[in-house]
């Protein structure tokens, strides 16, 4: 027995060891870091504890709250496992109203929208644009209707008609990581514009071509050619369609991507282009605003989106803000039967201060991280991310995390925003969980990125 003590005694006089050497290093990296000419005027905060114990590793302004950018990801993900289930399931149903007699229908066709953010998604085959327009056609063909004597409408009631939350930036609302969701969502609301430059610096770029083809918005160009592999410094902007910036020279086909100002439109017109070649007519077009009830809607076609991890694994892997967007708008549906943004942040919020987080830790304005408006503490990130750690969901969480420097991490990246948060198991087998935001940062991102690295590798 004396023997089995001594030997627990020195297990834990060693791990205690090892913890106040990785700190000291931390400490030691973190001076440095904040040492930095870059970080003159920034305020940085690292928060690291031990995934296994809880043992605090290190703490610098972990209570501070900070723009998180695209690292808040993690906080809409683990909420949205446990308020809606990894197996939940978005469905939108398409029927008609009134009477159908000898193929012609005497009203309209119905869209439900549930606010699927993967509805004409290309990144899963059953989801793009082809697969539901072919559905589509064929299950209102199956009924052989040949002629619509109303029009196609949304049935969008009990989901906020506001797509952008507040605080969103100009610069980012027309551009595809600027795409707001709405109870229709439709190719993740993005589109693509193509762009010829000049041969000589200083010449005007000429808009040559988009896909998918739009309906219902147009731009002009005042994109000028710039030197050779300068990049994609082009933006675009909306009311009034603009797109400003440069682009390289001697481009013939150069593609940046924007936000459709109006998703749920763009598909009504691009299935009323669908039917028409399938030889149904739709007599009226824009018809009078009148009240759909859906208790006398016929469903005709259903689609189901891929389950809530295989979305969450695209959600934090390529960090698509739609998705975090639409998501606590389905929680604020879900749970109240009005999906919108205020409402489903402060479900987020009270959910978190349910698991014992203060709620002014998460002083959140979105979903995706993309308002300079929110502030949260690398404190909060870390315990969400412990929490995270316990429930039977982790594996499909940890998976979705993208890898940087050899770490599982999520990263977040705004104006003079830099951030990380994640898991990691050091050569010693000891794990990690942590958290690191730097803001007001002055200079390049990419020398911060690798600062932040060099702290970070201490836990390795």
């Amino acid at each position: 027995m004396k023997k089995a003590f001594l030997s627990l005694l020195g297990s834990v006089i060693i791990t205690g060891l090892l913890a106040q050497t990785v700190s000291e290093k931390l400490q030691k990296a973190f001076r440095q870091f904040e040492a930095d000419s870059q970080l003159k005027h920034a305020i940085s905060s690292l928060y690291v504890i031990d995934a296994n114990t809880g043992e605090v590793v290190f703490d610098k302004n972990s209570q501070i709250g900070l723009a998180g950018a695209s690292t808040q990801k993690i906080v809409t993900a683990a909420t949205a496992f446990e308020l809606l289930g990894k197996d939940y399931k978005y469905e939108t149903r398409i029927g008609y109203d009134g009477n159908l007699d000898k193929g012609v229908l005497d009203g309209n066709i119905i869209i439900i929208g549930s606010g699927d953010p993967t509805f004409g998604s290309w990144r899963w085959e059953n989801t793009t644009e082809a697969k539901i327009m072919n559905e589509c056609t064929h299950a209102l063909g199956v009924r052989s209707i040949k002629k619509i004597g109303g029009d196609i409408k949304i049935f969008d009631e009990g989901w906020s008609s506001q797509h952008t939350p507040d605080g969103w930036i100009m610069q980012d609302v027309g551009n595809y990581y600027g795409a707001g969701p709405s109870a229709l969502n439709w190719r993740e609301n993005q589109f693509d514009v193509f762009l010829k430059s000049g041969d000589k610096i200083g010449d005007p770029v000429a808009i040559v071509g988009y896909e998918p083809h739009l309906y219902l918005s147009s731009y002009y160009s005042e994109v000028n050619s710039a030197s050779k592999g300068s990049g994609d410094n082009a933006y675009i902007y909306q009311n009034p369609g603009v797109i400003r910036g440069t682009i390289p020279v001697d481009e013939n086909r150069f593609k940046i991507s924007g936000s459709m100002e109006q998703p749920g439109g763009e598909f009504i017109l691009t299935l009323k282009n669908e039917l028409t070649k399938k030889g149904i007519v739709i007599e009226k077009s824009g018809s009078e605003k009148q009240r759909i009830l859906l208790e006398h809607v016929k469903i005709e076609y259903e689609h189901y989106s891929p389950p809530l991890d295989s979305i969450i694994y695209w959600f934090l892997k390529k960090s698509i803000n739609l998705y975090g967007e639409a998501l606590i708008k389905t929680f604020a549906h879900e749970k109240q039967g009005f999906g919108s943004t205020d409402s489903g942040t402060a479900i987020i919020k009270k959910f978190w201060k349910e698991k014992g987080l203060d709620e002014s830790e998460l002083n959140i304005y979105d979903g995706s991280g993309l308002s300079p408006l929110n502030r949260i503490t690398t404190h909060a990130q870390v315990e969400v991310l412990k929490f995270a750690k316990t429930r039977p969901w982790f594996s499909s969480f940890y998976y979705a995390l993208p890898e940087y420097n050899a770490m599982k991490m999520k990263s977040g990246t705004i104006s003079d925003v830099k951030g990380f948060c994640g898991y990691h198991k050091a050569k010693d087998g000891r794990e990690y969980i942590f958290s690191f935001l730097v803001n007001n940062y002055n200079g390049r991102t990419s020398p911060v990125v690798n600062k932040m690295y060099k702290v970070l590798d201490e836990l390795k």
